[in-house]
């Protein structure tokens, strides 16, 4: 009975495409108040970076973050490891080291039974055993949809915290894995994925984006975040608004998920896709020659546990390129982008 039940029927929204759309989540955070200042917190929410970021002497500071969603798989230890792994990202992204992760878990007890949440926490804590930490404790509620992520605690060498603002003019921009995992992710829901893309899907989204950590030792790498709810083109905009830049992206460059065309040529788009571009689409330009449909589909397309997207400067390119292979991701050593001065439009889509 177990077996048979899929989460995704549980749940409106999957991954990080439950987030709210920019442009309202941008009205609720606004505020008049005046915020209490504390002169060693590095990173707060002044910024759209991944993580807050603390300083706690002797050249070391604490990450904290914490990030949970409704289901984005039915299999409940897969949704637990999707989770985990999407959460952890975000230390990754600052450029530091996990430390422990805390659990947020939300069960509708009288529409799932409990065995179910038991495998989730499972596969948080295989995910938390890969990155190495202890999955040290929790909170749960009971819900009417089914929820879960986690809290957690990092740590990074003040020197080598990367944040999502401090990209130049002239940088190049990379990323760490291929995008269109919203659209696979909706197949599923759908009952359209076939197996070797549900595990291509469930592979990508369940692995850790340790190579933040090393890239933050690289000088020459100027600013860092991953790609999960608003899109490629969402946290593009992000880090190029919050340095007074603009972008180039590089369309036949950006790697893609195997079956994320097939699937749009059904149709097969999640909401958020089109709440996100509702956010961005003032705010971007096409270079004649772009396939404008196809790249308006997943530009936006929201990305669970996405790659890191980094900048880097021009003579640090070799090192990076360097780094990726020695991880594996020799697939990712062409820039998919590059910062330019500020102009009217932040993001310029070319061939």
């Amino acid at each position: 009975m177990e077996q048979s039940i899929k989460l995704t029927q549980f749940s409106r929204g999957a991954g990080c495409g439950c987030k709210i759309a920019p442009n309202v989540l941008h009205e609720i955070l606004h505020s008049s108040s005046v915020s209490s200042t504390d002169v060693r917190l590095i990173v707060g929410n002044g910024t759209n970076d991944d993580a807050a970021v603390y300083d706690i002497g002797d050249d070391k500071a604490i990450i904290s973050t914490t990030d949970f969603f409704m289901p984005i798989v039915d299999d409940a230890f897969d949704f637990g490891r999707i989770a985990s792994a999407n959460a952890i990202s975000d230390v990754y992204a600052m450029g530091g080291k996990p430390l422990m992760a805390i659990a947020i878990l939300g069960w509708p007890i009288e529409k799932l039974p409990a065995t179910l949440a038991q495998q989730v926490l499972e596969g948080a804590r295989e995910i938390c055993k890969q990155a190495g930490i202890p999955l040290a404790g929790g909170h749960s509620i009971d819900t009417v949809e089914p929820m879960f992520g986690l809290s957690v605690t990092g740590i990074v060498n003040k020197n080598n915290i990367k944040k999502n603002n401090t990209a130049a003019a002239g940088d190049f921009i990379f990323i760490t894995k291929p995008i269109g995992l919203g659209i696979l992710s909706t197949a599923e829901k759908r009952g359209e994925i076939n197996p070797e893309r549900q595990a291509l899907m469930i592979s990508l989204m369940t692995t850790l984006n340790t190579i933040g950590e090393q890239l933050a030792s690289v000088k020459g790498v100027t600013a860092m975040t991953d790609v999960t709810g608003f899109g490629l083109l969402g946290h593009a905009i992000e880090m190029a608004e919050s340095a007074n830049l603009s972008i180039d992206i590089f369309y036949s460059l950006i790697p893609v998920v195997d079956g994320a065309k097939e699937y749009l040529a059904k149709r097969i788009v999640p909401d958020a896709t089109y709440r996100n571009w509702n956010s961005y689409s003032t705010k971007t330009s096409f270079e004649k020659g772009v396939n404008v449909m196809e790249a308006f589909n997943l530009l936006p397309d929201p990305q669970t546990n996405g790659g890191l997207m980094f900048s880097v400067n021009e003579a640090s390119m070799d090192e990076v390129k360097q780094m990726l292979v020695a991880h594996g991701l020799e697939m990712f050593v062409e820039p998919i982008g590059r910062f330019v001065g500020k102009r009217e439009k932040v993001v310029e889509v070319k061939m």
